[in-house]
């Protein structure tokens, strides 16, 4: 016999579709705050799970992308956290606020997919890294990283060109450095996430932001030679 607290189970593919394309309840989502849409989510009904997405599709939509760096890959991840997040309603205490919370378990997802792909060798970093001479002076001039890479991403003028640098970094410094400058994750918890220590996480991250640093002077020296 189904007992009084089993939720009703939601198409989540339909809901997910709808949403993003604008269909499904018309249910104000500005009237709803995340307790009154955690309240109606947790009690089953499918137009606050539409309004969750209308609410907050978009944004964890590129969260997903920045890591599968495709756009099927990234609705898989955005379904399958949907579902988790779904599944998981009873044990959201609410310390954070909702958007953080699904923000979280996108990223996991994005993980989890990265995981889940065929594994290659490990990725040298080495040539990206700025370049020594014997005496221990920089082959070219070299200054420290000084802006973060969230910052640079928010600037329209440098946002693609910083896109496409990182993206040439090797996969498993890029996801560090995605998930502590873009996503802005504490270092213990991209640890955690990672199962590295956070004394890796701060090297791998060091080493990603000098790498970034030196694609992007390049970057910039070959446009202002072919300017």
């Amino acid at each position: 016999m189904l007992t009084s607290n089993v939720r009703t189970p939601i198409n989540t593919a339909g809901s997910i579709e709808a949403a993003m394309h604008g269909g499904g309840s018309s249910a104000s989502a500005a009237a709803v705050d995340d307790q009154a849409l955690l309240t109606a989510l947790r009690a089953g009904h499918e137009w606050a799970f539409e309004t969750m997405v209308r609410l907050y599709g978009g944004r964890l939509l590129a969260v997903a992308r920045r890591f599968t760096r495709n756009d099927e890959d990234a609705k898989d991840v955005l379904q399958s956290a949907y579902l988790s997040a779904f599944l998981a309603l009873n044990d959201f205490e609410g310390a954070c606020q909702l958007s953080t919370w699904l923000h979280r378990i996108v990223v996991n997802a994005a993980l989890m997919k990265l995981r889940s792909r065929r594994r290659k060798p490990e990725e040298s970093i080495e040539v990206l890294l700025p370049a020594f001479q014997e005496d221990g002076h920089h082959v070219e001039q070299f200054s420290e990283w000084s802006t973060p890479a969230d910052q640079l991403m928010e600037r329209k003028e440098t946002r693609a060109t910083v896109r496409a640098c990182i993206e040439q970094l090797p996969e498993n410094y890029r996801v560090v450095l995605k998930l502590r400058d873009i996503e802005e994750l504490p270092t213990q918890e991209v640890a955690a996430m990672l199962a590295m220590t956070p004394t890796a996480v701060k090297v791998r991250l060091h080493r990603a932001r000098q790498a970034l640093s030196t694609l992007l002077r390049k970057e910039y020296a070959s446009i202002a030679v072919t300017s």
